[in-house]
């Protein structure tokens, strides 16, 4: 029956017809509802079973956990914060939360597939299957504060600095997801970090004026790197019941999404597990060395890997197959690095308390050079045998 009502309308918007200018809209709606049926003529093709589009779905539905546990979390962060979480029951807590995150998921889906359609409608291409995923990562990645237009600005700089400048999907050197989150908090850093950006502002559900004034929540790693005795304790930050980011807070949640990735085969186990390899090895270094005065050092390594967007970013985006190593062995060095820059940002440089965000844009940048580094000295292994 899809097939059928879009045979018909198909001529409308073919060159020549009434609503031509659409052209790329209609592509990108038949290949999202439908397996596109075209097949190459030319050349030595392979025939799988998976495409860029079931590899996007797939990245979507392993969102969903971080991204309805989030949901709930905010809820149940904002009814604390007004001394309402008693009276509260789940629906109303998910439901402030549901509300507070459609608006920023609307705003990236239009703002980012809308410059997606322009472009691909002047290039006279298909409409790609990335922004699928870039478009919920963006809202799961920025404080619950932060506003709409705001939003939409950093989608805008991102899908056209950090994508369409390099040739579209599967041509960007830097993940996209985190471009828009650099760009935000270096524009706009005092939306993106502090103590009050956690909380809602906003009135929604009649909740937000019930907040005490001048009422703040900070992170754990925001009460570290401020010497604060830490208020969550370790199985808080597992549960994912702490201040933080959409879809960051939840270990649990996070670590499905990561099983639906490895069990599908969409993610790669070096990277993520090297990620938390090289965080880990790290932070216990730091435990050892017995900085004095430096409270993020002294953080117990295991938490550090639970708190921040560490487990999110060595899933989510530190597996991305277009800005990442691609290579066996240097996903690997790849992974690994990340870990460790990510956790040496967060003890050494007070300003970034974070540190996942600026270390996975960093490897990105390096991950051609680890990349050729294998593949040459694969070369010069063979060249050596053939000798």
């Amino acid at each position: 029956m899809i097939k059928k009502f879009l045979d018909n309308i198909r001529p409308n918007f073919e060159e020549g017809g009434k609503l031509s200018a659409f052209r790329s809209v209609f592509d990108g709606m038949e290949t999202f509802l439908l397996v596109p049926n075209t097949t190459s003529r030319s050349g030595v093709s392979i025939h799988d079973a998976i495409d860029s589009k079931r590899i996007m779905s797939m990245v979507v539905i392993a969102l969903m956990p971080a991204l309805l546990f989030g949901m709930y979390n905010l809820g149940y962060q904002n009814y604390l914060a007004a001394d309402k979480l008693a009276d509260a029951s789940f629906w109303e807590l998910f439901g402030y939360g549901f509300l507070l995150t459609l608006p920023k998921i609307l705003v990236s889906y239009i703002v980012g597939l809308g410059i997606e359609f322009v472009v691909a409608q002047w290039k006279k291409e298909e409409i790609q299957e990335g922004y699928l995923v870039t478009g919920l990562l963006i809202p799961m990645i920025v404080p619950v504060d932060c506003p709409l237009w705001m939003l939409a600005v950093a989608v805008a700089f991102s899908v056209i600095f950090a994508k369409e400048i390099f040739g579209g999907t599967g041509m960007n050197i830097f993940n996209p997801a985190l471009v828009a989150r650099a760009f935000l908090f270096f524009a706009y850093p005092t939306s993106m970090s502090g103590d009050t950006v956690w909380l809602a502002s906003d009135s929604v559900c009649g909740l937000g004026n019930a907040l005490p004034d001048g009422t703040t929540m900070a992170t754990p790693l925001g009460e570290a790197a401020a010497g604060i005795a830490p208020t969550s304790t370790f199985s808080d930050m597992v549960l994912g019941f702490i201040p933080g980011s959409i879809g960051e807070t939840s270990v649990i949640a996070i670590a499905i999404g990561a099983f639906i990735l490895l069990f599908t085969r969409i993610a790669s186990w070096k990277t993520m597990g090297s990620v938390f390899v090289g965080g880990a090895l790290v932070a216990w270094l730091f435990n050892i060395a017995g900085l004095e005065g430096n409270a993020v050092a002294q953080m117990p390594w295991y938490e550090h890997l639970a708190t921040g967007g560490f487990c999110f970013g060595a899933v989510f985006m530190a597996t991305d197959p277009v800005t990442g190593a691609r290579t066996e062995g240097g996903k690997y060095i790849y992974g690994f690095l990340i870990g460790a820059v990510a956790i040496t940002i967060r003890v050494l440089n007070p300003g970034f308390p974070e540190g996942m965000m600026l270390a996975i844009l960093l490897m990105n940048m390096f991950a051609p050079l680890i990349d050729y580094c294998f593949v040459q000295s694969n070369i010069n292994k063979r060249l050596k045998r053939a000798k």
